[in-house]
């Protein structure tokens, strides 16, 4: 009778799973006594079963196989970071001459947008330098002007501060610093009044005459 093949999975009836374990964790040992045996070669195998019971086989020492297995992992880990840095240090040093190769071009084009070493361009080159520095000029015209707009906007902020500070001052002075105004202006007593009387005396003749002291005489007497 031909056994069937068993399916590789977890086989869920405990007892049957524990017979399983047994039969192969013996055939398992069996094949590792046999491969040491007839192919000299030096093996260690640990075994834990679902409860946690240890199982084990070593063709010589135990511990010595498990150290020159750990010496050997680090050999190879050491080895393959050797590799990914070896790695990485030849793209690092790809992307820094890529980088030198664009910082060269750089500096190219800004000599020639400089005027400097334009001899040596074609018609084309200069043309495409002529619209480079066109667009250039053109970005910092839009830039300038959006600036000075900005600069204007906030001057007349300023100035909208200021003439309100200045209203607020004048208000304030002209109601608590400046003195009241008289309503009625007082003449003095001692000051003539409007209403007085000239005498005015009319004399022919030449001062100092005869006839003129004469009527000046008269004159004195009518008016006592």
């Amino acid at each position: 009778m031909v056994r069937g093949r068993r399916e590789m999975r977890r086989i869920e009836n405990a007892t049957s799973r524990q017979v399983t374990f047994s039969k192969r964790r013996n055939g398992l040992l069996k094949k590792a006594f046999e491969l040491s045996v007839l192919c000299d070669a030096e093996v260690a195998l640990v075994i834990f079963s679902a409860a946690g019971k240890l199982y084990e086989f070593a063709s010589s020492d135990m511990q010595k196989t498990i150290d020159r297995y750990t010496s050997h992992t680090k050999e190879v880990i050491g080895s393959k970071e050797a590799a990914q840095q070896s790695l990485e240090l030849q793209q690092w040093r790809s992307e820094a001459a890529t980088l030198a190769k664009k910082i060269e071009l750089h500096e190219t084009e800004k000599r020639k947008l400089c005027g400097g070493g334009v001899e040596s361009c074609s018609l084309e080159e200069l043309h495409d330098l002529e619209a480079q520095l066109e667009r250039s000029l053109s970005k910092i015209r839009s830039k300038k002007q959006r600036k000075i707009l900005q600069e204007i906007t906030e001057l007349k902020e300023k100035e909208s501060l200021l003439l309100k500070e200045n209203a607020l001052l004048r208000e304030k002075v002209r109601t608590q610093l400046l003195p009241s105004v008289p309503d009625q202006h007082l003449i003095p007593d001692d000051q003539p009044n409007g209403n007085m009387e000239v005498e005015t005396d009319l004399i022919i003749g030449r001062p100092g005459t005869g006839e003129a002291q004469q009527q000046l005489a008269n004159s004195s007497e009518t008016s006592h």
